[in-house]
C-alpha cells in the first residue's frame, strides 16, 4: 500500500513538473519593471485636473499600443495646493520616501523655481508642461525640462502684430509675480527693435482689489497711448476686462493684445467674460488638427465627465496636450534605457524622512535625462523635440475675440512671419479684424490726453514779414490767432507723428500786444524753460546754438556770399571748336563734301570749270565744298538745279 502511494506521488511530480516549468517561464517572459515617477500638480485647479487626466490617458494609450515593452511608468501623485512650500514638500517626499526617478510638474513657475534645485541635488529630471516663465531658464539647471513653450517664444509674434499695424507706443499690463515679470524684459527689447516704445509698465498684484484695479485703469485712460498688451492668467484677466469694459475702455480707438496666458483659456470662459473682451487680439501656440487629436478630445471629455460630473468646465487646451506628450516622451525615454538599468533594490531611507541633506541621489536620473533630450516623435501638440532644455518653438495662432468666442485671423511662423494660413509660405495681411467697439477700422493707437501737460510753443511778435509768422487778436472773442508759413510747417510735422503731442502757442509779447524783446531774448526763454520750443523765422547763429538746439533749415538763407570765379578754360587756337561737339562738326563737314559732289554731278557735263583730269575734278569738289562757307568759290554755276542746291 505504501509502495503504491510512493509510485503515485512520483508519477504526479513528473507530470506536474513540465507544467510548473512552463508557467514559471511564461511569468518570467511577462515580467515588467515598474519605474516610479512623481506627479506634483495643483489638483484643485482646472489645469491640475486636466493635466493629471491627460497623463493617465497618455500612459494607458502608450502601453496599450506597446504591450511588449519591459518597463512601466508608475505615477505617484501629490497635491501642491497652489503653494510653493507645499510643492517643495511634495517633491521632497517623492524623492526620499517614494524614490522616484523623475517628476512631472509642478504647475506654476513659482513652484518650479524651488523644485528645480531639488531635482539637481537628487539628479532627477523635473519635467513641467505648464511652467512657462523665461526666468526659469536662467537657473542653468540641466535637470529642468520644459515640455512647454517659453513665454518669450510668443514675443516675436506680438512684435510682428505691433509692427504690421504701425503702432509706435504701447502699455504693458502684467501680473506682478514670477510668471508676469519673466517676459517683460524680452518683450520690451523686442518692441524697441520695431520702433515701438513702452510708455508705461502697469504691474498688477495677484490679490489686487477691485477699487485698486479701477484706479489703475483710470490712470491708463488719462494717458495718450491706447495699445495695451496684457500678460496674466485667466482669473485676474477676467477681472481686468470686466472693469475695463465698465470704465469704457473697450470702445472704439482702443487696442488690446493678449498673450497665451489668457488666449489658451478663452474656450473655458463664460459668456459674460467673452462679452467684456469683444474685439481683443490674442496669440496662442498653434496645434495642427489631426484625427488622433479629435479622437483624443472625445475620449478625454467622456473620461473627465465621469471623474468630475459636477464640474461645468470641460474644455481641453494646449496644456493638456503638452501633459499627454510629456508623459509619452518620458515613457519612451525610460524604455530606451532598458529594464536592466532600473534596480528593484530598496534603500534604507526612513519613510518619514524629510531632511534635505538625506535626499537620495538617483543612479539612473542622468541616463533618463539624456534619453529624454534625444526623444523625438509626433505628439498631440505637434512635433515634440526638446532643444536647450525646452520645447522647440512652433507656429502661433492669431485670434480675434468676436461674438460668442474666438475667430482665427492668421498665423505667425518663425520662418515666414505673419501668414494667413499655417501651411502657407507667402506673407499676407491678416483676415478682417473686428476691433473694440465693433469698429472695422484699425485704431491709430493714441489720442489726445484729456488732462496731459501741453507743450508751450513760443512765437515772435513783430511788425514786418508777416508771411512767416503773424499774430492777430480777435477783439470780440479776445482769442489769439497765429498763422504763417512757419506755423503751417510746424503743424504739418506734428500731424505726421505716430503719437499725440498736445501743444499751445504762447506769443512773446507784452500786455499791450507789443514784442517783449529781441529774437535773442525769445530764444533764451527756451533755455530758462519758460517755453518748450520756439516756432518762427529765427536765424541759426553760433551764440544761440550754445543754449538751444535748432532744426534743419527749411527755407533758403537770407545771407549770400560773393566769391570770384576762376576761369579754367584753355586758351588756344582751337577754342573756336568748343561751341559745337565733335559729332556735329564731323556731320557738318560730311554734308559740305556731299553738297560739293552733288554740284559736280550737275555741272561737269555742261560746265567746263568742272572738267579736266580726275585729280583736278576731285580737288574741285573739295574746294567748292569748303569755299562756299564764305562764298569764295571761283567756279561759275550754270545749271538751275545747281543754283537750287546752293540756296538750300
Amino acid at each position: 500500500m505504501r509502495r503504491n502511494l510512493t509510485q503515485i506521488l512520483i508519477s504526479l511530480l513528473f507530470f506536474l513538473f513540465p507544467t510548473i516549468f512552463f508557467i514559471e517561464k511564461g511569468m518570467a517572459q511577462n515580467t515588467t519593471i515598474p519605474v516610479k515617477v512623481g506627479v506634483v500638480l495643483d489638483l484643485d485647479t482646472w489645469v491640475g485636473k486636466m493635466g493629471l487626466s491627460c497623463i493617465s490617458m497618455a500612459l494607458s494609450d502608450f502601453y496599450a499600443s506597446h504591450g511588449h515593452y519591459k518597463t512601466r511608468v508608475v505615477t505617484k501623485v501629490r497635491d501642491s495646493k497652489r503653494d510653493v512650500v507645499s510643492a517643495a514638500a511634495a517633491a521632497v517626499d517623492l524623492l526620499q520616501n517614494e524614490e522616484v526617478e523623475a517628476i512631472i510638474g509642478p504647475g506654476s513657475s513659482m513652484q518650479a523655481n524651488f523644485m528645480i534645485g531639488l531635482g539637481s541635488k537628487a539628479r532627477v529630471p523635473i519635467i513641467s508642461f505648464s511652467a512657462t516663465s523665461p526666468s526659469l531658464s536662467s537657473l542653468q539647471s540641466q535637470y529642468f525640462i520644459r515640455a512647454t513653450l517659453n513665454d518669450s517664444a510668443q514675443v516675436p509674434a506680438i512684435r510682428a502684430i505691433v509692427q504690421a499695424f504701425g503702432w509706435r507706443a504701447v502699455v504693458l499690463i502684467y501680473v506682478d509675480n514670477e510668471y508676469g515679470n519673466g517676459v517683460i524684459p524680452s518683450l520690451t527689447s523686442a518692441l524697441l527693435e520695431v520702433d515701438a516704445h513702452v510708455t508705461y509698465w502697469s504691474p498688477i498684484h495677484p490679490s489686487v482689489t477691485d477699487d485698486q484695479l479701477v484706479e489703475e485703469l483710470h490712470k491708463l485712460m488719462r494717458m495718450p497711448t491706447r495699445v495695451f498688451i496684457v500678460h496674466m492668467l485667466t482669473p485676474l484677466g477676467y477681472r481686468l476686462f470686466t472693469k475695463a469694459n465698465e470704465a469704457g475702455m473697450m470702445e472704439e480707438g482702443y487696442v488690446w493684445i493678449l498673450t497665451d496666458g489668457i488666449t489658451d483659456f478663452l474656450s473655458t470662459l463664460n459668456a459674460s467674460a467673452i462679452d467684456s473682451m469683444q474685439g481683443v487680439l490674442g496669440v496662442k501656440p498653434h496645434v495642427p488638427r489631426t484625427k488622433e487629436l479629435e479622437s483624443f478630445k472625445i475620449r478625454w471629455k467622456k473620461k473627465i465627465q465621469e471623474e468630475y460630473p459636477t464640474n461645468e468646465i470641460s474644455e481641453l487646451n494646449i496644456f493638456g496636450f503638452w501633459a499627454y506628450d510629456a508623459a509619452c516622451a518620458l515613457a519612451m525615454a525610460v524604455e530606451k534605457l532598458g529594464a536592466g538599468n532600473f534596480s528593484l533594490q530598496k534603500t534604507n531611507i526612513s519613510r518619514d524622512s524629510t531632511g534635505f541633506e538625506s535626499i537620495r541621489v538617483s543612479p539612473v536620473g542622468p541616463n533618463i535625462l539624456h534619453s529624454l533630450l534625444s526623444t523625438r516623435f509626433r505628439g498631440l501638440s505637434g512635433d515634440f523635440q526638446i532643444g536647450d532644455g525646452q520645447l522647440r518653438t512652433s507656429a502661433f495662432h492669431i485670434v480675434n475675440v468676436i461674438g460668442e468666442g474666438e475667430r482665427g485671423v492668421g498665423f505667425w511662423t518663425p520662418e515666414n512671419g505673419i501668414v494667413r494660413r499655417s501651411n502657407s509660405t507667402s506673407k499676407a495681411n491678416l483676415r478682417a479684424i473686428t476691433w473694440p467697439g465693433e469698429s472695422p477700422s484699425v485704431p491709430k493707437g493714441w489720442v489726445l490726453p484729456t488732462n496731459g501737460k501741453k507743450l508751450k510753443i513760443g512765437v515772435p511778435v513783430k511788425e514786418g514779414f508777416s508771411e512767416f509768422v503773424k499774430v492777430t487778436r480777435d477783439p470780440i472773442t479776445n482769442t489769439t490767432n497765429i498763422t504763417g508759413y512757419c506755423i503751417a510747417i510746424f503743424e504739418n510735422v506734428m500731424e505726421t507723428l505716430p503719437y499725440a503731442v498736445p501743444y499751445e502757442y504762447v506769443p512773446f509779447e507784452t500786455p499791450d500786444g507789443k514784442a517783449a524783446g529781441s529774437y535773442d531774448e525769445l530764444i533764451s526763454q527756451v533755455y530758462f524753460q519758460k517755453y518748450d520750443a520756439v516756432v518762427g523765422d529765427t536765424t541759426i547763429l553760433a551764440n544761440r546754438s550754445l543754449y538751444v538746439d535748432f532744426t534743419l533749415p527749411y527755407t533758403e538763407s537770407g545771407v549770400s556770399m560773393i566769391v570770384p570765379i576762376i576761369n579754367n578754360r584753355s586758351k588756344n587756337a582751337w577754342v573756336f571748336l568748343k561751341p559745337l561737339t565733335w559729332d556735329l562738326w564731323v556731320t557738318s563737314a560730311c554734308f559740305f563734301v556731299f553738297i560739293g559732289f552733288v554740284i559736280w554731278t550737275l555741272e561737269h557735263r555742261i560746265n567746263e570749270d568742272f572738267r579736266g583730269p580726275r585729280s583736278h575734278q576731285v580737288g574741285t569738289i573739295f574746294w567748292f565744298s569748303f569755299s562756299t562757307l564764305v562764298f569764295a568759290q571761283r567756279e561759275r554755276i550754270v545749271s538751275n538745279l545747281a543754283w537750287f542746291v546752293m540756296i538750300i
